[in-house]
């Protein structure tokens, strides 16, 4: 077991899955000489070559249409969008082809392909760089989204994402490359699908991904102080959900809490708080509780960052408000 950087963590996988099998192929805007913007993919041009990990050039639209192209004749390609945030550009690839193709060929074809992406809110990144879109994505029938917390998961996921048989969206956040986990030494897989309880509490469930499950663990530090157990639950794969976890977490606390960076509008959890009301009407002991970013553009200063997105403070208030109302009612 070994204290291990995040973005360390996902080059791993990378490099284990370009040496296990030929057919993966890396390519994205300076995953090759740069070794990719953050630098993710270092090193792995130098071992593997130009044919198998180069650069490609300013379009996403087209190296991620020929990313389909190559899943679709037997390779297995990995491409790298910079910025979840054009994402946009590339969509009608993932959405209308790679996510589709198995469908509309009758299973003659399929596109086993990882999009590789990063996303989140930065200081003094703009508006155009720090949506997290993921919600756009769970919409589309034929892809699953991962989203790794912690470099073990992010290991663990993108392995399994590389040898799936369908195109995977794995999100990353550039906030957490530089965060440290445990890592094994040896190899393993996570199957995608499956949750993971990250703390263990019998009051309230904590639902979130990605950077924000931080966060979460933070509430739950601060509910401990009102008397409140939370259960933290990292969802990690954001298409499909895993709701037995959920349930069963439920069935337990009563009570539920979505916390995501995206904006609250139009967010996944959204989406899943509906879905938890339809499944388990008896179980909930009192409306799914949502927080995320305000609907609007994510400003650049960092102070006005902190105003627009979710705050610990802020949640665990809410939280710890609507857990003495209901428990004084």
């Amino acid at each position: 077991m070994t204290d291990t950087y995040y973005w360390r963590a996902v080059n791993r996988a990378l490099d284990e899955e370009l040496a296990r099998d030929e057919r993966v192929v890396l390519f994205g805007e300076d995953v090759a000489l740069p070794g990719g913007v953050f630098g993710v993919t270092r090193n792995l041009a130098g071992r593997y070559g130009p044919e198998r990990v180069f650069d490609a050039p300013i379009s996403e639209n087209g190296f991620v249409g020929a990313a389909v192209g190559a899943a679709m004749v037997g390779l297995r390609p990995v491409c790298e969008l910079m910025f979840m945030d054009f994402s946009l550009v590339a969509s009608d690839q993932i959405i209308n082809h790679a996510a589709k193709i198995r469908y509309l060929t009758q299973g003659a074809y399929h596109a086993p392909m990882v999009i590789r992406s990063q996303q989140g809110v930065s200081p003094g990144s703009s508006a155009q760089h720090t949506q997290s879109l993921e919600a756009i994505f769970t919409a589309v029938p034929g892809l699953k989204v991962v989203g790794a917390a912690t470099p073990a998961d992010a290991y663990g996921l993108l392995k399994t994402a590389i040898r799936d048989e369908d195109p995977v969206l794995f999100l990353e956040h550039r906030m957490l490359y530089m965060t440290k986990g445990e890592l094994p030494d040896e190899e393993f897989l996570l199957p995608l699908g499956r949750a993971r309880t990250v703390r263990e509490g019998d009051d309230v469930t904590i639902v979130s991904w990605l950077a924000s499950v931080a966060w979460a663990e933070q509430v739950a530090d601060a509910l401990v102080e009102r008397g409140v157990g939370a259960e933290v639950i990292d969802l990690r794969s954001l298409q499909p959900v895993d709701y037995e976890t959920l349930e069963a977490s439920i069935a337990k606390t009563g009570r539920v809490a979505i916390l995501h960076e995206a904006m609250r509008h139009g967010g996944v959890g959204a989406e899943i708080a509906a879905t938890l009301h339809e499944r388990l009407p008896d179980a909930l002991k009192a409306p799914v509780q949502r927080f995320g970013a305000e609907f609007l553009p994510m400003p650049v200063a960092p102070t006005l960052q902190e105003v627009v997105q979710p705050r610990v403070a802020d949640v665990a208030a809410a939280l710890g408000t609507s857990m003495a109302l209901l428990a004084s009612s």
